[in-house]
This record gives structure tokens, sequence and C-alpha cells, in this order.
């Protein structure tokens, strides 16, 4: 290959790209959101300067499911996310992610900084009323989470003002003698979105401790609810808000 063909090349291998090209188009993708009360304390840490925690003490724990991803594949999600501001403007801190998908691992971790790693998450109606979201990590159960099937209907437009807010990533990448290369907030919002259908009802959470998946670093205090929409989207590139690197070395 010459310089013209290497500069080309979209993503690792050379030879078979990992992923497709961005923007990723998602039809169908399905969400399972439990709003629980945590441990201020445990927020703070979680969430990374100058980003600030919104002061509710409210965490967000989700499962994704995602059947048709362009340049992705089919493929389950689950996480953390904690509302937070930048500049007094209000997003979403996603400070964890396990999902069982190699692309969208990553994609998601290259392009955007995605806190991506390899879990078993899944999402599915159990014995036909329990909305049920799991999560598997090295076959051990660390994230349980349940909500009556379609039980209130939500207002479509909401929903779809709260997918639309910015969220917000901390890209961390290496250089190749293990100095960082690249620390970066990383932040995008989703286009194009078209919710098909909303509910919400009352939900529970369970979490339990592992030090390798550590969602119960930021432990249950109170359930709030649970939220279930299904809606198509697109993910575009994201764009930098604040880089670490540059920072340190103006102070």
């Amino acid at each position: 290959m010459n310089q013209k063909e290497i500069l080309s090349l979209q993503s690792m291998p050379a030879a078979s790209p990992g992923y497709g090209c961005p923007p990723c188009r998602f039809i169908n993708r399905e969400y399972f959101t439990v709003s629980y009360e945590s441990d201020p304390a445990s927020i703070r840490q979680a969430v990374p300067e100058p980003l600030q925690p919104d002061g509710s003490n409210t965490v967000f724990y989700e499962w994704i499911k995602m059947p048709d991803s362009s340049g992705l594949g089919s493929y389950e999600e689950s996480g953390i996310v904690i509302p937070c501001t930048y500049n007094g403007e209000p997003c979403n801190f996603t400070a964890q992610m396990y999902l069982n998908n190699g692309p969208a691992i990553l994609a998601g971790r290259e392009i955007w900084g995605f806190p991506k790693k390899w879990g078993h998450p899944c999402l599915k109606v159990k014995e036909t009323e329990t909305l049920t979201g799991t999560l598997y990590y090295n076959d051990i159960l660390v994230a349980m989470g349940t909500m009556p099937f379609k039980y209130n209907v939500l207002d479509d437009k909401a929903i779809a003002e709260a997918i639309v807010k910015t969220q917000v990533n901390l890209k961390l990448i290496p250089d190749v003698d293990g100095s960082p290369k690249i620390v970066q907030l990383a932040a995008y919002n989703l286009e194009d979105i078209v919710v098909k259908g909303a509910w919400s009802g009352p939900a529970r959470l369970s979490l339990t401790p592992h030090v390798n998946a550590p969602v119960a670093d930021l432990p249950v205090k109170a359930c709030i609810d649970g939220k279930h929409f299904i809606a198509d989207l697109t993910l575009p590139y994201a764009r930098v808000i604040h880089d670490y690197l540059n920072n340190a070395k103006e102070a």
C-alpha cells in the first residue's frame, strides 16, 4: 500500500475494517431505563471534571436492544448514564457500557470514546408480563432490572426531546509508549429521531459488586421509575468539547 491508500483506510485491520463508516442508523432501537437515586459522593467520583453532576443524585441504568444497526450489526448493550451539566448546559455522561458486539466496541471506543467493554446484556419480556433486563459479566449476574410491560403510555414528543439531549463520553487513547495521546470529552447529539412507542411504570434494579464490571459502585438507594421506548435514530460523528492535554499545556 502507498501513502494515499493508507490514509484512505477506514479502520484497522487494513485488510478488513473492523466496522462500517458512520453515521450509523439504528432501526427499532429499544430502550429500558431505570432511574434511581444514588450516593452523591459516588456520583461525583464517577463524573470527570469539568462536568458537574446535576445535583439530583439521579443515575440512569439502561438496557438497549439494537436489532438493526448500519455498519455495526445486531446486538444488545447495558450501562450507566449520569445526568450532568457542562458550562451550565444539561447533558448526560456515559460512565459504563457493556455489550456483545465487536464492531460496536471497536467503533464506539475509537471514534466517540464510549466506555465499552465486552459483556452479555439481554432485554426481553419474561412470562408474558415483565420487561426484564439482565447483564452477565464472566458468567456472573451483575445487574437486573424489571418493569411491567407497557404499563403507562408516554408522550412520544417528550421522549424524543430526552433522546436528543447532549451525550458526553470521556475518550482515552494511549500513545505507542503508553503515555496519553488523546484525553478528551467528546459530545454528540442523536439525530433523525422517530419514536415508535413509549411507556413508563414502576421499576426495580439490583446491582451486584464485581471488580471488572463495577456497576454497583453507584449503589441503588431508591428506584424512581422505569421507561421503555422504541425509536429509529442516527448516531452522527462527535465533537470535542474539552481537551485535557491542551489544557494541561496551557496551564
